[in-house]
């Protein structure tokens, strides 16, 4: 099996709510679907989320990344040539994760196709499920509160509570949404780079102070600030999850050897694909330290590739990958099954969509 050709499109899905982070808001879903078509016909299916604030990339430099570097870059390549592949795909241009992680991710579907497996057994097999949060987004305290008694009325037990806007307001979030929800509920937090490394240890040294039982504090200093969030954690006893900072799997090496944080957040835009993502586990694996396994917003497309990477590795204990609970529309049929907090893989071969994928024609903008 050889690739033929890359083809890529646009889709569109409306969220139920807006989401809300200390970086951003956004009301839809608007990606960019990947083909990798082989010369048999066979057909492997990628997404990459445009996300400026995060990874740098918008819609349009992924479709030229793709069709103007990564394309010509692999095509004639055999499919189970999966080092070749990479060597070709990361070395023809620098970052564009996202646009990698789609291109990546459509390759692991058309290999696991090609030797008749689902995609979680070919690159670990551990589980075939897997439990994941829901995301809380950044409001006033008492909608935060209402969407939080909501997710926990629709299954969910896991929330993650987005903050870092307005500084110590963050404590009253927090608080209130533990009152409501009771102590069986597992919270993690959320804080998108929004705080400075002082800020955070105050903050958190308050939520302990207050018996909240906080799970994790997922990036509370901004990527680059290494030092900061090893100040933050060496000065708290709650656990600290490195996300934006750590893109690479070198990252995650210097975040792991100095200490600067307890857990690593891998999500494929970050790494680029399964590809890094594997190394990465590898990595985290070697010095016991735990992963978690997350997603931008993203559709289901994506969402599954993570999803059956998260089922693959032991060394992965943590699931955010609620951004099909998020979207109002389903966009695709078939794939891993996600019902609620709980997500089935399947066991059609390939992040297991079957032969095609089937788009909401009321989702796809362009073909």
């Amino acid at each position: 099996m050889i690739i033929k050709n890359i083809e890529v499109a646009e889709i569109s899905v409306p969220l139920v709510t807006p989401f809300k982070t200390a970086l951003r808001t956004v009301e839809c879903v608007n990606d960019i679907i990947v083909k990798v078509i082989s010369d048999t016909g066979e057909i492997g299916y990628g997404e990459a989320a445009p996300t400026a604030v995060i990874t740098g990339e918008t819609k349009e430099s992924i479709k030229s990344a793709i069709l103007n570097y990564i394309k010509p870059a692999i095509v004639g390549i055999e499919i189970d040539s999966i080092e070749i592949i990479m060597e070709k795909m990361h070395g023809c241009i620098l970052k564009n994760t996202s646009a990698k992680a789609a291109v990546d991710m459509a390759i692991y579907d058309l290999y696991s196709k090609n030797i008749k497996s689902p995609l979680y057994k070919v690159i670990g097999g551990y589980r075939n499920e897997i439990t994941t949060d829901i995301t809380i987004s950044v409001n006033s305290v008492e909608e935060m509160v209402s969407d939080s008694i909501k997710a926990v009325n629709d299954g969910f037990d896991i929330l993650k509570i987005k903050v870092g806007k307005e500084g110590e307001k963050d404590i009253e979030r927090i608080t209130e949404i533990r009152k409501a929800v009771g102590k069986e509920i597992k919270l993690r937090v959320d804080a998108n780079q929004g705080w400075t490394s002082k800020q955070a240890v105050k903050i958190i040294n308050a939520l302990e102070d207050r018996n909240l039982d906080i799970d994790l504090v997922e990036q509370p200093v901004k990527y680059h600030d290494i030092e900061g969030m090893k100040y933050v954690t060496n000065n708290t006893s709650t656990r600290i999850l490195a996300d934006e900072s750590v893109f690479s799997p070198l990252d995650a090496v210097k975040i792991i050897e100095e200490g600067a944080a307890d857990l690593i957040n891998i999500k494929l835009m970050k790494t680029g694909g399964i590809y890094n993502a594997l190394k990465i586990c590898d990595i985290a694996d070697i010095y016991g330290v735990e992963c978690m396994i997350g997603c931008m917003l993203e559709s289901k497309i994506s969402v599954s590739a993570a999803a059956n990477l998260g089922a693959a590795r032991k060394v992965i204990t943590m699931v955010d990958l609620d951004g099909p609970a998020l979207c109002k529309i389903d966009p695709v049929s078939g794939g891993p099954i996600f019902n609620g907090k709980n997500i089935k893989m399947s066991e059609n071969f390939g992040i297991g969509f079957g032969d095609k994928v089937a788009i909401d024609k009321q989702c796809l903008l362009t073909e």
